[in-house]
């Protein structure tokens, strides 16, 4: 017997300190409106009903890490705690060239995967958010070291897969941490 198909929710990594921006990434401008709220609007037009926003966002009804600089697991272990077993779909807000049909991509393939990646990239992925997910959040929290707290890691503890990626797809895969970058992926 097949079983029922899990809700996808989206999830907008923004909780990060933005240090080597020198500025809030999520309130960058792009396209007439913050960064944040492009990416909301592209999880949206992938289908996902429901967006969360992992970060002190109180304008965007954020979800402030339980224990603070934990970087992005950190994040996504508030966002576990507060949703049933679910679809994450997961992206960073630093991503503003990202286009929903490639989203779309990872929220349909591999649909029994712990996780979903583009080949070479750990973000944007689709999480299995389940028991043995919730598991491998809270191992990572343990960790002392921060490279064990890292989205690779979390990836490898509940089983990753890969999808291709056409070069001209891994354009929109370009992260924005810099004000060079912003410049170069804005021009």
């Amino acid at each position: 017997m097949a079983t029922k198909p899990l809700p996808c929710i989206g999830v907008v990594l923004a909780g990060g300190l933005s240090s080597r921006m020198g500025r809030d990434k999520a309130l960058l401008p792009w396209q007439g409106r913050p960064l944040i709220e492009h990416q909301i609007a592209t999880l949206n037009a992938t289908g996902v009903r429901e967006v969360k926003v992992s970060g002190y966002r109180p304008d965007y009804l954020g979800v402030s890490d339980a224990a603070p600089s934990l970087g992005p697991v950190g994040g996504l272990a508030s966002i576990a705690a507060m949703c049933e077993d679910a679809q994450l779909l997961i992206v960073p807000v630093d991503m503003p060239r990202l286009q929903p049909a490639l989203l779309q991509r990872l929220r349909d393939s591999e649909p029994d995967a712990g996780s979903v990646r583009f080949a070479g990239h750990m973000l944007p992925m689709r999480l299995r958010l389940d028991t043995p997910c919730r598991a491998a959040l809270n191992a990572a929290l343990s960790e002392s070291d921060k490279r064990a707290r890292s989205v690779r890691v979390l990836q490898e503890r509940v089983g990753v897969r890969e999808i291709s990626l056409s070069a001209e797809d891994e354009t929109q895969l370009i992260d924005c941490n810099t004000e060079e970058s912003w410049r170069e992926a804005t021009a």
